[in-house]
């Protein structure tokens, strides 16, 4: 069998390459195939993970730690996560996968780029992984992309991730992780879009929440989306909450490390304004339905909207209605 590469680009890749890509960084390549608008991008392949440790020999020294593991002791389980993670992150990325992710980051065209977990047991139909490993978005520069390679190598050993697999039966070396390198979108709206109605079931209709700048302002729970409940025939929005928001999390050109964002004031005229227009609803509702029906099953979407054109950022599987 070839070895695999240290990078793998997303029109490369598809949704049986889970193994190597990770479930972000499968579907993104699946997603880029069937002509779905994804921002470019690439994947730090999981082996390249898994020789990182074995080549460092750093596998014993983490099954070792991991023997310990009581996922109902979380005072335990944080010191011992801390431990884990510092094995990976004074351990030196090898120069061959520095240099090569330096050689992509610049065949991306440089400038700012997000950098996400990828592991080969999330976004899975009975698996509920995502957002247990880090992310980081508006890195800029070569260095740093490798800084948070390596960053989210060791999220792989986040409390709640080591807590989550112990009580899931996946053994902790057994799980790789991939990192998915993609250019950054300047969202002026982002959020989510769920291809079936999460609190009903009702396959007919999609949920679509929305904010002002990155959508992670949504996910840390400092700012309430708007929702809008969306027929899926007519694309009439049957149901439609507007929330006001003062502040947005937009990228900060001045910033240099892993944390290159910024929270901003919205200016008053904006705040209790619908984030999107009817007409962005049914478009994005449109890719929602495209994306849908190219899986054949629900999807639970990422999305953004900068410079009045849509971007996908994520599809997984719904995994709970």
């Amino acid at each position: 069998m070839p070895e695999t590469p240290t990078v793998l680009w997303f029109g490369d890749i598809g949704r049986d390459d889970l193994a190597v890509a990770g479930g972000k960084g499968a579907n993104l390549g699946e997603l880029t195939q069937a002509g779905i608008p994804v921002p470019p991008g690439f994947v730090v392949s999981a082996p390249t993970y898994a020789a990182f440790i074995e080549d460092a020999g750093l596998r014993p020294r983490l099954a070792a730690l991991l023997e310990r593991v009581d996922p109902a002791n979380f005072p335990g389980l944080q010191v011992l996560a801390r431990e884990a993670k510092a094995l990976l992150t004074v351990t030196p990325v090898p120069e061959a996968v520095a240099g090569a992710v330096a050689k992509a980051y610049q065949r991306l065209g440089g400038g700012p780029v997000a950098a996400r977990s990828s592991a080969t047991a999330e976004d899975l139909p009975g698996a509920s992984f995502a957002g247990q490993q880090a992310s980081f978005l508006n890195i800029r520069g070569a260095a740093r992309v490798v800084e948070a390679v390596r960053e989210c190598w060791a999220s792989l050993f986040e409390p709640q991730a080591i807590a989550y697999r112990a009580r899931a039966g996946y053994g902790h070396l057994d799980v790789a992780i991939a990192v998915v390198v993609q250019r950054m979108v300047q969202s002026e709206r982002s959020g989510v879009m769920f291809t079936v109605n999460p609190v009903t079931g009702d396959r007919g209709q999609l949920v679509i929440e929305a904010v002002y700048g990155l959508g992670e302002a949504a996910v840390s729970g400092m700012v309430t989306p708007d929702t809008y409940i969306v027929d899926k025939a007519s694309l009439a929005v049957l149901d439609r909450s507007v929330s006001s928001q003062e502040q947005e999390l937009v990228g900060d050109p001045e910033a240099a490390g892993l944390e290159a964002n910024v929270w901003r004031e919205v200016p008053p005229d904006r705040r209790s304004a619908q984030k999107l227009s009817d007409e962005q609803i049914a478009e994005l509702s449109r890719l929602g339905q495209r994306v849908e029906a190219h899986y054949g099953a629900p999807q639970d979407i990422e999305w953004a909207l900068e410079s009045g054109t849509l971007h996908l950022l994520q599809a997984r599987p719904v995994t709970t209605v």
